[in-house]
């Protein structure tokens, strides 16, 4: 399989090139070459699609399947569609469950409305951008287009921090504010198990759009803190804390405290959403112990969380030491 793959050294983009090397496929990546660095003999074609005639590196070639994990304005997804569309079979959108309009109902699937978008805009906020960005895809494509919504990624590689934060946190040791309740569900998705169900699907010619994210309640906030003390070796002690005395101080779930959304929250819906078609595909999760066990052993040689390739970082997550510290004296007096 002829695999071309636009970006190819981010998080989601380098563990579709690494899966798909792992199965021996011919693999091409597109990128700026400013990041990363890629698997043995996978050659890089160079180009910036910001840039005048910055698609002229994908003039000649052929693939069977395209990737692409752009971020950016979604005329840009359309030009290289455009670009690639008499010479690739099949196109692979990486998209996101933020496309969903909100109030977003808890289990919906992915028929849910998606935000205003256009596939000609030069840009938008992150919904927008993928939104417009699946329609670019789907305009040129058509029924050859799939369209990967996903969700909270974990694993290692990780680039926005979340649950390398709470590994770094509790290997510090000590008392550690952990948000409750304990037993709440948290949905997510391995980067490795999204990229092998993605090119499993691409390959298949599968078109339309998918929640590929686990099932709700795949794990829990206290299983995964939990196996973070264990996989550190950690001294840390978990303190529970209820949810309303964290959002009294001002604790922003989501950023300040990574992967916590609590019961009630207006985003809680981004960890309860439908997931019935992409099992019915064959999606299948590994547990969530061999994640955070990866995570934190690739964390131990990578040293830090690796910058974001190709737009602006984000703003980094994670809770002051200072305000976690006052919220533990307030809430856990001995």
């Amino acid at each position: 399989m002829r695999l071309l793959v636009l970006g190819g050294t981010g998080f989601v983009g380098g563990a579709v090139v690494a899966e798909a090397v792992r199965r021996r496929w011919s693999v091409t990546v597109f990128n700026r070459g400013l990041h990363g660095v890629l698997p043995e003999g996978v050659p890089r074609l160079r180009g910036d699609r910001t840039a005048p005639d910055g698609l002229a590196a994908l003039a000649s070639g052929e693939w069977d399947l395209v990737v692409d994990t752009w971020d950016g304005a979604p005329r840009k997804v359309g030009a290289a569609a455009r670009a690639l569309r008499d010479r690739v079979g099949h196109y692979t959108y990486i998209s996101s469950g933020s496309v969903y309009a909100q109030p977003v109902p808890p289990g919906a699937g992915e028929e849910a409305p998606v935000v205003v978008s256009a596939p000609d805009a030069e840009d938008g906020d992150y919904p927008a951008n993928k939104a417009g960005g699946e329609q670019a895809a789907v305009e040129v494509f058509g029924l050859r287009a799939l369209l990967v919504r996903a969700g909270l990624i974990l694993g290692p590689g990780e680039d926005i921090g979340r649950l390398p934060w709470w590994l770094h946190r509790i290997a510090r040791g000590g008392d550690v504010l952990a948000p409750g309740p304990a037993d709440l569900p948290v949905q997510y998705v391995d980067v490795r198990d999204l990229a092998a169900w993605t090119l499993d699907h691409a390959a298949a010619g599968t078109g339309g759009p998918f929640n590929v994210i686990s099932r709700p309640g795949h794990t829990t906030i206290g299983e995964l803190l939990d196996t973070a003390v264990t996989v550190t070796r950690s001294d840390a002690r978990l303190r529970w804390t209820a949810p309303e005395p964290i959002l009294a101080a001002g604790v922003v779930p989501w950023n300040d405290l990574p992967i916590w959304v609590p019961p009630g929250h207006e985003f809680r819906w981004m960890q309860e959403r439908g997931v019935a078609k992409a099992y019915a595909a064959g999606l299948t999760c590994r547990p969530v112990a061999e994640t955070v066990a990866d995570t934190w052993h690739w964390l131990q040689e990578a040293g830090v969380v690796p910058q974001r390739a190709g737009r602006p970082a984000r703003p980094p997550v994670g809770l002051d030491p200072a305000r976690e510290a006052g919220l533990l004296a307030a809430h856990h007096r001995a």
